[in-house]
């Protein structure tokens, strides 16, 4: 029977990341959070419409002096 090695501890001291490099993944990941906080809103929007339809939705009365 083969029994597993006796697991090693690692240890990580540095990671050198070029800046630019660093730069250029921070740029990608700001873009990418903008269509994330989109969608993240969509669901919220969609979430609290649910709610409001199933618990009345409250009373819009503060719409009404808008209306011609």
């Amino acid at each position: 029977m083969n029994t597993p090695a006796p697991a090693e501890r690692v240890v990580l001291v540095d990671l050198r990341v070029p800046f630019f490099r660093l730069v250029f993944f921070l740029v990608k990941l700001s873009l990418a959070a903008i269509p994330a906080a989109i969608i993240l809103g969509v669901i919220v929007m969609l979430i609290s419409a649910v709610l409001a339809a199933f618990l009345g939705g409250g009373d819009l009365d503060f719409l009404r002096r808008w209306r011609l």
